[in-house]
């Protein structure tokens, strides 16, 4: 049974790459050094270097007991949530914390934009997984496709991603998500590929803009096209599909809320077998909230790709103003 709604803790939800993940926000509403032209969240609303303690992290260890006394166990415990999480500067405190907790693995979803600070390479390293993001090849597609803070340049993001996953000593998966006509040619992927050889990650996961993005010309990739530009990158790479996840675990004591169903839309759209996967319950069960919600005016859907998501109205209006 839900035992109240949390503030900072959302899920678990179902993750192409981490199974099923209880999400951690540490910082507000798309607060972020980024404004990725295919973010799922929309535009970013605070660009910005500063770190700080957004979030206290003694309000979400609390969160998080309350939560691991559900004995719903999930398959990591993830920082990431509405931005960019190494912008709260108490992250390096809460992991070494929830290591003290539980011996749920702890990972770190980062667009990787601060890893060259050593503050934020110290504060990653109890963490048990790090997730950063190249995108870009090059200074001029990085700035198209990322958009990041004029503060932030491409080598300096590239020299810190190669320095942190040689010093840090769990796995570090990166992530590249390529678009079409933009991204997703040999030519933009094979310098990517070269990048990521000198970052030497423990694997390549190559993705797409497979939920609704902050701005409709950033289109996915067929899986043929994938296919194609894989082998280009070093090591192992995983070609990240919707397709891959197996069906959602049904726990007949989980007595979902709808506030529930809203923490997890408003930090991500998800359709109905994403709510059901993330949340533990029937997709019928699912289809019931969500029917009720979009009927109270609080969800919306979008449809991409042919498949429909769910998301809190107020964040589809933001992603589009």
């Amino acid at each position: 049974m839900s035992m109240g709604s949390f503030r900072y803790l959302y899920g678990p939800v179902p993750s192409r790459r981490l199974g099923r993940s209880l999400g951690i926000d540490l910082v507000p509403f798309k607060t972020c050094t980024y404004d990725c032209v295919y973010c799922q969240l929309g535009r970013t609303t605070n660009k910005t270097l500063e770190r700080k303690r957004y979030v206290a992290v003694e309000e979400v260890l609390a969160e998080l007991e309350r939560k691991l006394a559900e004995k719903d166990i999930p398959d990591y415990i993830s920082l990431a949530g509405s931005g960019e999480p190494t912008l709260n500067s108490g992250i390096g405190d809460l992991i070494g914390k929830i290591k003290g907790l539980t011996d749920i693995p702890v990972a770190v979803l980062t667009n990787g934009s601060l890893l060259w600070m050593s503050e934020v390479q110290d504060a990653l390293m109890p963490a048990d997984l790090v997730l950063p993001s190249l995108d870009a090849g090059d200074e001029p597609l990085f700035r198209y496709v990322n958009r990041p803070h004029g503060d932030i340049s491409f080598e300096q993001m590239t020299d810190g991603l190669a320095a942190f996953t040689k010093r840090f000593a769990g796995e570090v998966w990166l992530e590249v998500l390529l678009l079409a006509g933009v991204t997703g040619m040999p030519s933009e992927a094979k310098k990517i590929a070269a990048l990521a050889r000198r970052i030497g990650a423990s694997r390549v996961q190559l993705n797409i803009a497979s939920r609704p993005p902050a701005e409709d010309f950033a289109l996915p990739l067929s899986t043929d096209q994938m296919l194609a530009l894989k082998g280009f990158f070093p090591g192992r790479v995983d070609i990240i599909s919707e397709n891959e996840r197996g069906g959602a675990h049904v726990s007949a004591f989980v007595q979902v809320r709808d506030v529930d169903i809203l923490a997890l839309l408003s930090r991500r759209p998800c359709s109905s077998a994403d709510v059901a996967s993330g949340l533990g319950i029937h997709v019928t069960e699912a289809l019931k909230h969500l029917d009720a919600l979009m009927k109270a005016g609080k969800v919306t859907t979008v449809l991409v790709g042919g498949r429909t998501f769910y998301a809190v109205v107020g964040l589809m209006k933001a992603s589009r103003s």
